[in-house]
């Protein structure tokens, strides 16, 4: 791996010129792939670009930085369910450095996921709350009704609308993480113990049989000329629900390789590491020359996952607009300015005119359509799960949050007749959120954000090497 800017520089040459007519407007075939309509939608890569840069980079990078987002509360030490895992970070920067008990705001670590805090000022409501794991983030005086409404809204077991398979946040081994002092960048995890995570995933949780291999899979047995077409002939012959699906796999993972290329441990002098843009990493995870022409396609999928989870913002955005809805630390000044941040940002959402259509999807006879939504969440879920195998802290921090917000992301698009059914002025049993899920959904959204901004920089970075 590279250790210096410098050193990355050293092979740039050709293979940069080759990578920038693929990220480029450049003609070529290859930048015809990464450009254009996304495949299952009608939306572009270039607006999604022009409508991410100038309309929602800024503003949900402010958001991450407010207090009610930055603290995550995390168990990182739940056993890997599926094997022994034995991996290792080579480098200290894989641990995840836990946020001190008096450096969390007051209204968030008072009732752990539940912020109704006019209610928690009685004792035995506030013993009620603790028990309500679903009880949201507000701050509202109630009636006498709304209060009995809370505490049958607690007991009520939505997890069957759950893709994701969520913390318990009252676990002892479950702590608040600064997410600001714990960022997501190169730790050093690799080889076959983080291989294996991802093989895990996309092997055995993407509807795929075993007699189909995936692309530059090193299990996968000789395949002459192939190069992975017969997958893609595979993937094309889906039903849209899970194409769909692994599209949004393969898209959470480009992602992430972009935040691990932008965030590369280039050089440490005296113990103090330099961390910046690799671009011989990235030339090595998303070149087409180097990865047999599957970078675009994963940088594709990258914009698809994207355009998924601005439709659940827009579409969620009435839970939020509500005047019960307080987005509570015990700051009520800073509260305000963030939920109306918040808002600021749904508007845009909304505002974009060219939104993935869910409807499209489970749109068959009601039972088949049912049984295969079900196998869609479950599918999901068991992803959720393997993020516990994750070896690296760090990793498995930002694995774990941005799989919840992926899976909250569904939840919320698989809701809409919930969500329109909302009442003003007192919870719902029908839909609901906690706080933990409120997080991961903006965060991990935001680190698609920061993706594509970041990949719009290696552009530029790439232009400047030629």
């Amino acid at each position: 791996m590279s250790r210096g800017t410098r050193r990355a520089g050293a092979g740039r040459g050709t293979a940069a010129v080759r990578l920038l007519v693929t990220l480029s407007l450049l003609p070529g075939v290859v930048e015809a792939q990464v450009t254009g309509v996304l495949d299952d939608c009608l939306c572009d890569v270039d607006s999604i670009d022009k409508f991410n840069t100038f309309k929602i980079f800024p503003k949900i990078k402010k958001l991450q930085e407010r207090d009610y987002f930055r603290y995550y509360k995390v168990n990182l030490k739940r056993p890997c369910p599926f094997w022994a895992e034995d991996g290792h970070c080579s480098i200290k920067d894989c641990h995840v450095e836990p946020c001190p008990e008096s450096k969390i705001p007051v209204g968030i670590k008072a009732g752990s996921s539940n912020k109704y805090s006019k209610v928690a000022n009685n004792t035995k409501e506030l013993e009620d709350c603790e028990q309500a794991n679903k009880l949201g983030a507000i701050n509202s005086t109630l009636s006498s009704q709304s209060k009995e409404a809370f505490i049958d809204w607690a007991r009520y077991d939505d997890s069957q609308d759950h893709f994701c398979e969520l913390d318990d946040e009252r676990s002892p081994a479950a702590q608040y993480v600064d997410l600001l002092l714990n960022p997501e960048r190169y730790t050093g995890y690799k080889g076959p113990s983080a291989w294996r995570v991802w093989n895990s995933i996309y092997e055995e949780n993407c509807f795929k049989p075993r007699s189909v291999y995936r692309p530059l899979n090193p299990l996968a047995p000789s395949r002459g000329e192939d190069d992975g077409e017969s997958f893609y002939t595979w993937l094309e012959g889906l039903c849209l629900e899970k194409r769909v699906f692994y599209k949004l796999i393969s898209g959470l993972h480009a992602s992430i390789n972009l935040h691990l290329c932008a965030n590369y441990l280039l050089e440490e002098t005296w113990g103090k590491p330099s961390w910046g843009p690799n671009i011989k990493e990235f030339k090595r995870r998303f070149d087409p020359a180097e990865t047999k022409g599957e970078g675009p396609r994963r940088l594709k999928n990258l914009y698809f996952l994207y355009l998924i989870e601005l439709r659940a913002l827009s579409k969620v955005a009435p839970y939020f607009e509500r005047s019960i809805v307080d987005l509570y630390t015990g700051n009520v000044e800073d509260d305000a300015d963030t939920k109306t941040l918040l808002l600021d940002i749904f508007q845009d959402t909304k505002s974009f005119p060219m939104h993935f259509d869910e409807k499209s999807m489970f749109a068959g006879d009601k039972k088949g359509a049912k049984s295969l939504k079900e196998e869609f969440r479950l599918h999901f879920k068991n992803i959720s799960r393997i993020m516990d195998c994750v070896g690296c802290d760090k990793c498995r921090l930002w694995g774990k949050l941005q799989t919840q917000g992926l899976g909250t992301a569904l939840k919320i698009l698989f809701s809409e007749k919930e969500i329109q059914k909302l009442p003003e002025n007192s919870p719902s049993k029908g839909f609901q959120l906690t706080r933990q899920e409120i997080v991961a959904l903006l965060n991990a959204f935001g680190r698609l954000s920061t993706s594509i901004r970041e990949l719009q920089n290696f552009k530029v970075l790439l232009q400047h090497s030629r």
